[in-house]
């Protein structure tokens, strides 16, 4: 069955970086439009990232542009996010899931159990 499993999660100071992992199993994610969102306590989910199979490309919500990278290593089933100057407001769970519709709309369909990322001094 699908298995998604994100790691990478850490308590860092603002400007910051870190390299989220999520390995995929039970499905040839390559095939598939992955996605990162994430939720922080008593906010609404947040669409983070998003790796387009349908047009190849790879979306990211404003607050991430030029700070945050989203790619796939296929040969691992593995997809990365790297996280680089980071700021208090990226402080939530990330999760990566797959997706059915496109990256402008998504429907997020299965999902792991998430990795904290705290952004404190």
């Amino acid at each position: 069955q699908v298995q998604l499993v994100e790691s990478g999660g850490d308590s860092v100071q603002p400007g910051g970086s870190l390299r989220l992992s999520c390995a995929a199993s039970g499905f040839t994610q390559d095939y598939y439009t992955i996605a990162w969102f994430r939720q922080a306590p008593g906010k609404e989910r947040e669409g983070v990232s998003c790796l387009s199979t349908v047009d190849g490309k790879t979306y990211y919500t404003d607050s991430v542009k030029g700070r945050f990278n989203a790619f796939r290593d296929n040969a691992k089933s593995t997809i990365y996010l790297e996280m680089n100057n980071l700021k208090p407001e990226d402080t939530a769970t990330y999760y990566c899931a797959t997706v059915h519709g496109p990256c402008t709309s998504p429907e997020y369909v299965h999902w792991g159990q998430g990795t904290q990322v705290t952004v404190s001094s």
